[in-house]
């Protein structure tokens, strides 16, 4: 056993891969068709870096999520590449339109849907059907509580539904390979399968659980804004979003460097969602390849990835 201790190493989940940050460098290994791992490597690059400024409390959760955005998707295009139509050999609109920049373009035009679509289920359609509550109801708050509670039970189907997916399952299986595999480090063992199947699936610094925190945020600061007509209503819901994410990051930062009994209790319903949706028991196939991009960003330095 080694010495224990909390990282800002993080990751994400691919088709057959998994992608890892650390403070200085950035891995993707992917399990090809073939059975062989394919490694890219490259240093780490966040919006944060640039500016003072973006590492501020509040401002840089906003900024972390647009750079997990931004990283995330190019990740999930890099690893689903591996495993395209070979047939499919001609160029695309984008190719033939815009050639070198087509990837970005292309990137752009993901991450607008995934928020679009995000606003649309997780903000438009719970309002509009927590309206038919108002006939009933001149609490605005108690509106605000019902709308939230719509918002819950929304993502809780969707992650249901996603689960049952093979494709997702799969991905939630590797999922859980890198929770295990950075336990595992900060356990400070030695990072072999045998280690890391021993190691809990379930982490308390998750985008699951910092989604969840995002849901029970928006249902306190959206009380201040009264209950409005429906426009004014998603308008506001819109421009509380950056505020919503600021103080959600900083919830689940000091939640993961705490291991005091109320971070537990606090932590307890992101871990339950992880355990019954999103994080999945891996194979060893696939804790080799959490284990491989773990190490690829690991710093020679070892104070410069603590938490």
């Amino acid at each position: 056993m080694g010495v224990k201790k909390k990282t800002t190493i993080g990751g994400q989940a691919l088709f057959e891969g998994i992608l890892m940050r650390g403070p200085n460098k950035t891995s993707m290994v992917v399990r090809k068709p073939n059975g062989e791992l394919e490694i890219k490597e490259d240093t780490t690059k966040t919006i944060s870096s640039k500016s003072k400024f973006f590492r501020l409390p509040f401002i840089r959760g906003v900024v972390s999520l647009l750079d997990s955005l931004h990283l995330g998707v190019n990740a999930i295009v890099y690893s689903t590449s591996f495993y395209e139509d070979e047939e499919e050999e001609e160029p695309g609109f984008l190719e033939k339109n815009f050639g070198d920049k087509a990837e970005s373009i292309g990137t752009g035009i993901s991450i607008f849907i995934s928020l679009a679509l995000s606003v649309l289920i997780f903000f438009f359609i719970p309002t509009i059907v927590t309206s038919f509550f108002k006939k009933f109801i001149e609490s605005t708050i108690l509106l605000n509580l019902i709308e939230g509670f719509i918002r819950i039970i929304i993502f809780l189907a969707y992650i249901y539904l996603v689960s049952k997916m093979e494709d997702m399952r799969r991905i939630f299986m590797y999922h859980g390979a890198e929770h295990k595999s950075i336990h595992c480090y900060e356990n400070g063992d030695e990072l072999t399968v045998e280690n890391v199947r021993k190691c809990s699936r379930l982490h308390r610094r998750c985008g699951t659980s910092f989604i969840f925190t995002v849901m029970i945020v928006s249902i306190l600061v959206l009380s201040f804004f009264g209950w409005p007509n429906p426009f004014i209503r998603l308008l506001t819901r819109l421009l509380a979003l950056p505020i919503i994410a600021g103080i959600s990051y900083e919830i689940n930062r000091l939640l993961g460097r705490s291991d005091s009994a109320i971070a537990e209790i606090l932590s307890a319903p992101g871990l339950l969602i992880q355990k019954l949706g999103t994080v999945k028991e891996p194979t060893d196939d696939m804790i080799e390849v959490a284990i491989v991009a773990l190490e690829e960003v690991i710093p020679e330095n070892k104070d410069d990835d603590i938490w």
